[in-house]
């Protein structure tokens, strides 16, 4: 059945419906500005396609300043993040999504190879900041607010910076140098890192180095306990300390058959870890299914191409000195395990539990104003500040995802907030524009081009030691990369309204300005908005405010 007129609602969505050019124009084209869903997705609020676009021009010095506006450890990032902002990309409905880590990490070895650095502050804003934790949120605080002017020191518990990127993170997926290197850059801005400093008493210390506010950012670093029946020669290990233990040398000996029990990203980095350890046999015990696991998916297909096995849908029932007895799970219509009554015995000579993480929060519940979750996580307001005022909490410690890149973005946030706090303000985030679909794009002109692939070591090669697997594009390859972003919602001069009026309405403002319309001689026809590959054109109604014509 034909719709009435009446009976549509959306204007670009009536013009195709009625038209009228000329005098009788019913609707005029404007320039918009759209989100593209890279940074929409993006957990540290990364102006993706804004740097993406310098890097597919070659300016990749201008395009890692745009990068280090949000993130100051690129190079991190381009190997450990696990770019939803790739789940997210428009170009994946066609042949594939913009390698956007791969160009990250390609900007970040650049800058750390050309060792370019952030300008520091040329003013002091006389405000003293203590950040507990040298992890991922806390080094970002800490480089967000030294670029405001704030003076920063870092409390560290243990005797290197990095916290979970360094013990949590093996080193075939994040070398050290490239963290070592990110670190010290932080630390040029001025940040002070005080390592071996565990806080016991925050308010007193709070009090005592003259600090106007806190940014808590000490992690997860506990592993949650299951109580598992075994005799006392049983060998059980906990895979936060495993790790820990690798990375600082002092790696455990795990036997020949190593088990590990969990089915997130940890329990596969403990069993590749294991297998580079000498283990002949590393068997990842999990009591779900790989549809319902918590690691990602590219993470058990590593782990599985490396020799790694793993028993779906058993549970740890108990062990001895060199077997473990799994009963077998059955999932229900709501997809939980339940168990079936049924049992296996497996070989292994030691186990390791990689069940999930805490964060040892008990140092906080001295300050009356702070309150828990039943899992120790530290509840926080709006703007991230705890009860007790001018104490703010982020990353693992706090209710939410936890990845390196959330943590890097909660410590954005923070900075924002205790910034304006400092200053007797209130931080309000600007406003975001509306999303841009694929459905909206007007892919015309596009070729299909498939994404470049970077290269890395054989399984084989893989577990003979801990050298980093996948090696970084070239210039060539980065540079072609980042030109297949569509920049989906946002004009970037292609002339395509230009060369396509028939009218000559459009109007050039030279490079970097855009366009604008001069509404005396457009009649209406929607030829620039047909041609528009992005959809940086809408098509309003005549009632609608014409803003002139132009781009904001």
């Amino acid at each position: 059945m034909k719709r009435k007129n009446s009976d549509i609602t959306d204007p670009a969505d009536l013009f195709k419906h009625q038209q009228g050019t000329g005098a009788t124009r019913r609707f005029h084209p404007v320039y918009k500005d759209y989100l593209p869903p890279c940074n929409n997705a993006c957990p540290a609020g990364e102006n993706i396609q804004a740097w993406l676009a310098l890097a597919q021009n070659g300016h990749y010095y201008q395009a890692w300043q745009v990068l280090m506006a949000d993130n100051p450890m690129p190079a991190i990032h381009g190997r450990v993040c696990y770019h939803p902002c790739e789940t997210a990309c428009n170009r994946d409905q066609l042949d594939g999504a913009v390698s956007v880590h791969s160009v990250e990490r390609f900007l970040g070895d650049m800058a750390l190879k050309e060792n370019w650095q952030i300008e520091k502050s040329k003013t002091s804003s006389g405000k003293k900041v203590l950040i507990v934790g040298a992890g991922p949120s806390g080094l970002s605080a800490a480089y967000h607010l030294a670029k405001m002017g704030h003076q920063v020191v870092i409390y560290e518990a243990g005797p290197v910076a990095g916290g979970m990127m360094r013990f949590g993170i093996p080193a075939y997926r994040l070398p050290r140098y490239e963290l070592n290197q990110e670190i010290h850059r932080i630390e040029s801005l001025g940040v002070e890192i005080v390592l071996n400093r565990k806080v016991e008493n925050l308010l007193e210390d709070k009090q005592q180095g003259d600090f106007d506010a806190v940014f808590i950012a000490i992690g997860a670093h506990l592993s949650k306990r299951i109580d598992i029946p075994a005799r006392e020669a049983a060998k059980i290990l906990d895979a936060v300390s495993f790790l820990h233990n690798t990375a600082s040398g002092n790696a455990p000996q795990v036997g020949r058959k190593v088990a590990i029990y969990g089915g997130g990203n940890t329990a596969m980095d403990a069993a590749r870890t294991a297998k580079r350890l000498g283990a002949e046999e590393a068997i990842i015990i999990y009591r779900r299914d790989r549809d319902h696991m918590p690691a990602h998916d590219f993470e058990a297909d590593e782990a599985l191409s490396e020799g790694v096995k793993i028993n779906w849908l058993r549970t740890i029932k108990q062990m001895d000195e060199t077997s473990i007895t799994v009963e077998k799970m059955a999932l229900d219509r709501d997809g939980r395990p339940q168990p079936t009554g049924e049992y296996e015995t497996l070989q292994a000579d030691s186990l390791i539990m990689a069940v999930g993480q805490d964060t040892d929060s008990r140092f906080l519940q001295a300050v009356e104003e702070i309150n828990f979750k039943k899992d120790g996580t530290v509840i926080i307001n709006d703007n991230m500040m705890t009860g007790a005022e001018g104490i703010f909490a982020g990353g693992d410690m706090v209710p939410s995802e936890r990845t390196v890149t959330t943590a890097v973005g909660h410590g954005k946030k923070a900075a924002r907030y205790i910034d304006a706090w400092l200053r007797g303000e209130n931080y309000q985030p600007p406003e975001k524009h509306d999303l841009i679909e694929y459905e909206k794009l007007h892919l015309w002109y596009l070729t299909e081009a498939d994404q470049k692939e970077q290269q890395a070591l054989s399984s084989e090669q893989r577990q003979e030691n801990f050298s980093e697997i996948v090696s970084g594009l070239s210039a060539e390859d980065a540079q072609f990369e980042a030109q297949r972003c569509f920049s989906c919602g946002n004009c970037y001069e292609c002339d395509g309204c230009y060369g396509s009026c028939p009218e000559n309405a459009v109007l050039k403002l030279g490079p970097g300005k855009r366009y604008r319309y001069n509404y005396d001689l457009c009649t209406g026809c929607a030829v620039c908005f047909e041609q528009c590959p992005c959809h940086a054109i809408e098509m309003v109604a005549e009632s609608a405010d014409q803003t002139n014509g132009e781009l904001s």
